[in-house]
């Protein structure tokens, strides 16, 4: 009989988490449910008793990510399966965000995720194991105007969760990157805040949201059983981009770059460093 694992999901209460959440307690593992509001988590709690505990957590908290995952840890006895997905949408152009708005921003998308990554290593450290995935997204590497800031803070995660690997797998610690593609996650409606729009970004503006278009993408639990399997590998790959447009997207874009480089490699090399 295979042991139930034990996963500790940030921003479980809707989208990407709520799918995670679901897709691990039907697999027959045990979860601890993070959200700043763990009401619309009552009906799992309902139905899991007595494998679902939730947990009201504000991840830009470092104290209270630091107390609560010594709680979560407390609730099962251990931390085998870390996701760091809380976060949201600061959607403007950069002119245009306050310092309260890019700070609070930062505080959740990046400063979150790497309070909770310092909070459970040393657990996993003592188990020996552990796989913790960090959910940055497709775009990470690069900029597009409206979404600077939701770039910047998933690139900083993108680069720091490469470092964390190299530091924590000799301790048994497994971390991979997930290059998350578009999915209905609610991101540009209830994850957003927007900035107050200048008059002179009026038709850029109008043209990336053209370019974003109505569709909100696939339905979270199509991206669950892929993070199931993600995790039950006994060697995970260090990233992996997560749906099949985004696979060809982010390709083009990293072939886009490569051309980039090499139509002025001339002026690159005429520095000696």
């Amino acid at each position: 009989m295979t042991t139930a694992r034990v996963w500790f999901i940030t921003g479980a209460s809707r989208g990407l988490g709520r799918a995670f959440t679901e897709a691990a307690l039907a697999a027959g593992d045990r979860v601890v449910a993070a959200a700043r509001n763990v009401e619309p988590l009552a009906d799992l709690a309902a139905e899991h008793p007595d494998a679902l505990v939730r947990l009201a957590l504000d991840v830009s908290d470092r104290q209270a990510v630091f107390d609560g995952v010594e709680r979560a840890a407390a609730a099962f006895g251990r931390l085998d399966i870390v996701v760091n997905n809380a976060g949201g949408l600061l959607y403007g152009m950069v002119e245009e965000a306050t310092e309260e708005q890019i700070r609070a921003h930062l505080d959740v998308n990046f400063f979150g995720a790497v309070w909770v990554a310092q909070a459970v290593v040393p657990h996993m450290r003592t188990q020996g194991s552990g796989r913790i995935l960090q959910i940055t997204s497709m775009g990470a590497g690069g900029g597009m105007a409206t979404v600077g800031f939701y770039g910047a803070g998933k690139t900083a995660l993108d680069s720091v969760s490469e470092a964390l690997a190299m530091e924590v797998e000799p301790f048994g610690i497994k971390v991979t990157i997930v290059e998350m593609g578009g999915y209905a996650t609610g991101l540009f409606t209830a994850g957003t805040t927007a900035t107050e729009p200048l008059p002179h970004y009026k038709a850029l503006r109008t043209h990336m949201e053209e370019m974003w278009g109505d569709e909100a993408g696939p339905d979270p639990s199509t991206a669950a059983p892929v993070i199931m399997e993600l995790a039950s590998l006994p060697d995970p790959p260090r990233r992996l981009i997560l749906g099949s447009q985004s696979y060809d997207q982010v390709q083009e874009l990293d072939r886009a770059r490569t051309q980039l480089y090499q139509a002025w490699e001339h002026l690159s090399r005429k520095a000696p460093g």
